[in-house]
């Protein structure tokens, strides 16, 4: 059954019967317990009554004696004390004699009897009782107490159906929300009236939703990124191109294709940080539920140190690890994005440092004064640094400081924003200073501190 409404009417209808199945059988049982007290009784009182004799006519006689009529008739039996019957009723056959006083049940003719016997100083007296009428009599109390529910079993159903309808609606509601809506509609659903049940659904749906509407922001972020980056870089590519074809002699004609060489590997580099840009913004957007793997930074610095040295060395740039670092330094990130945001950081010191200068990257473990530990990355130069009322803006898309752009430089603006990016996801804080040592630019980006996993 894959109707909820129907599975829960059928369970509660069985919940139902099984709930009058079990009333009838305690009333079965209560009442076959109170007519074994009340017939037992009755035989006891019959015996000891008959204790003083019989007449001649007993039953004409003996006011004790039932009437023939009644259904819970009892079997008197008389012996004298040699064992010789001296009386026995006229409802049923004689029964054997009962050696043991008091109350037993005997077998007869394919029946149970329960028989009671009681000795006088002259006789024996019994009196037995077929238990097929107590137990007659307790079905028909058990029954008088299910029949009103078998009758009132029709107006149960019609109550559930209703109860359940009516419990649903909430549901119904947000079904018929859902299915009124477009394809760009990703606003959450109103709970409000939701059960406690079915919210921990909705609830998982409208975050859903804001996944989706984040992943939509991401792409059309990265489409008017897109836009908005490449529309100089393919008009200068085209119009170097165009220099290249009206070059008059061979020595224009190089110097063309080095331009061109020279602005398709801008535009490459821009397309890669675009990328970057994107698939940081997917992963900040994407639900993972399994937390980042515990990364020690410190050898990851060194090798995009030793990567980018060359570099460094071409431009006349001294880069190296500041003293004092530290030998290992824990975090929980990503490698590979711990290492794009390295090489940004350190790509960028190095690109707007000018000869002779310097870069330092610093790794330094930090304590809080509430105790909580963290984890210092310095990356400083000697470059002209960005003015302190242009910081705030540093960090945004496609912003270039005024030294950056006054210094002739090629960039794009993406460098700091995907670096912004990358501490976000993985829980760490981006700062810009002045370098006190160096006079330049001082990015420090802080992470928690965690311990190495053993």
């Amino acid at each position: 059954m894959t109707s909820l409404r129907l599975r829960l009417i059928v369970l509660m209808g069985l919940a139902i019967v099984l709930a009058a199945v079990l009333q009838g059988a305690l009333a079965y049982r209560n009442a076959l317990e109170e007519a074994d007290l009340l017939f037992d009784y009755q035989m006891r009182q019959t015996a000891l009554a008959l204790r003083a004799g019989l007449p001649v006519d007993a039953r004409a006689a003996s006011p004790l004696l039932p009437p023939e009529d009644e259904n819970h008739e009892f079997i008197v039996q008389v012996w004298t004390n040699e064992g010789l019957r001296i009386f026995e009723s006229a409802f049923g056959a004689a029964l054997p004699q009962m050696a043991v006083l008091g109350f037993a049940d005997v077998r007869v003719r394919g029946s149970i009897y329960r028989v009671f016997s009681l000795q006088s100083p002259a006789q024996v007296i019994q009196v037995a009782q077929d238990l097929q009428v107590r137990s007659h009599m307790a079905r028909t109390l058990a029954w008088r107490t299910v029949w009103p529910i078998a009758l009132l079993a029709p107006l149960l159903a019609l109550a559930v159906w209703w109860v359940v309808g009516h419990a649903l609606r909430p549901v119904e509601r947000v079904r018929r929300e859902l299915a009124g809506r477009d394809a760009t509609s990703l606003a959450p659903v109103q709970e409000g009236d939701v059960p406690q049940e079915v919210q921990p659904l909705v609830q998982e749906l409208n975050l859903l939703f804001a996944r989706v509407q984040q992943a939509f922001e991401s792409q059309q972020h990265f489409v008017a990124d897109a836009a908005h980056a490449l529309r100089s870089p393919l008009q200068a590519l085209k119009l170097q191109l165009q220099g290249l074809q009206r070059a008059p002699d061979e020595a224009t004609r190089q110097l063309a294709q080095q331009r061109l060489a020279a602005g398709i590997d801008r535009a490459a580099q821009l397309v890669d940080q675009l990328l970057l840009l994107a698939r940081e913004d997917a992963q900040q957007g994407a639900r993972n539920t399994t937390p980042a793997p515990q990364v020690d930074l410190a050898p990851l610095v060194a090798q995009q140190l030793a990567d980018m040295a060359a570099q460094a060395q071409a431009q006349g740039v001294d880069l190296g690890l500041g003293t004092g670092s530290a030998a290992a330094a824990w975090v929980r990130a990503e490698p590979a994005s711990l290492q794009v945001l390295l090489r940004n950081l350190v790509d960028n010191a190095v690109k707007y440092t000018p000869a002779g200068g310097q870069v330092d990257v610093r790794l330094e473990l930090c304590s809080a004064a509430d105790g909580a530990a963290s984890v210092l990355l310095s990356v400083e130069d000697s470059g002209p640094g960005i003015p302190e009322a242009e910081r705030a803006h540093a960090l945004e898309r496609f912003v270039r400081a005024e030294g950056a752009a006054a210094s002739g430089i090629q960039g794009s603006g993406l460098g700091l924003a995907i670096v912004q990016t990358i501490a976000q996801r993985q829980g760490a804080q981006v700062a810009l200073h002045s370098s006190e040592s160096l006079g330049g630019l001082c990015v420090q980006v802080r992470w928690p501190a965690t311990q190495p996993m053993v």
